[in-house]
């Protein structure tokens, strides 16, 4: 049989002294179909071919702004923060079903487009697809890594949104990216729209403080 290509991702170099070891690659659990859990962008942009995509809830674990970004949404002076799974509580996201002649080329761009830096750490875990039981792959944030920023405070991470810059844009615009596209797949999420409130209003204050610095020169 032939191997199957490889997915095509377009990943930029780490940044200095972050690029992390080899990390074990996972096996699908026997007699099992691999299934895809996303909490983030994976749910609107997988970038990988599967069968089926579908609302999964996942135990265990909450989606939360606890990882910290040093190129896409802030920079190594001033660290913006995306998206991470937490312990406690559970995650409603999609779920994406893999052939089984696609799991290994599969898994390899999620560890191209994920642990670029080591920051997650990709495992099973159970989740609730169409009624039944299931293990997902998903890629959970690593407590241990210095990228790891899940013991800030919701006001902490609110300043740090509002305040951060990155290679692709504002940090606030990456937090109502997300927020836009979980209401689009009917995905609530309170915490996150509290979230975005906080960050909008943190926002408009620095603008009113701008424009008071510019007529006062």
């Amino acid at each position: 049989m032939s191997k199957r290509p490889a997915i095509p991702f377009d990943a930029e170099p780490p940044l200095p002294g972050e690029t992390a070891p080899a990390f074990p690659r996972v096996s699908v659990p026997k007699g099992e179909a691999l299934w895809v859990f996303g909490y983030g962008s994976l749910m609107w942009d997988p970038g990988f071919p599967h069968l089926d995509a579908v609302t999964a809830r996942l135990w265990g674990y909450h989606r939360a702004f606890c990882v910290w970004s040093h190129r896409y949404r802030g920079t190594p002076e001033a660290p913006g923060l995306v998206l991470g799974l937490k312990p406690g509580g559970s995650c409603v996201g999609r779920a994406f079903r893999v052939r089984k002649a696609d799991e290994a080329p599969v898994i390899d761009y999620l560890y191209r487009r994920e642990m670029l830096t080591g920051v997650y750490r990709p495992g099973f875990h159970n989740a609730a697809i169409n009624g039944e039981r299931r293990r997902v792959l998903a890629f959970v944030a690593d407590p241990h890594h210095v990228q790891y920023a899940g013991r800030l405070s919701e006001k902490q991470a609110a300043r740090v949104i509002a305040q951060s810059c990155g290679q692709r844009g504002p940090n606030a615009d990456y937090l109502s990216n997300t927020v836009a596209h979980l209401d689009a797949l009917g995905i609530n999420d309170g915490p996150l729209h509290l979230l975005q409130q906080d960050v909008q209003k943190l926002c408009a204050r620095q603008t009113k403080t701008n424009l008071a610095k510019t007529k006062g020169t």
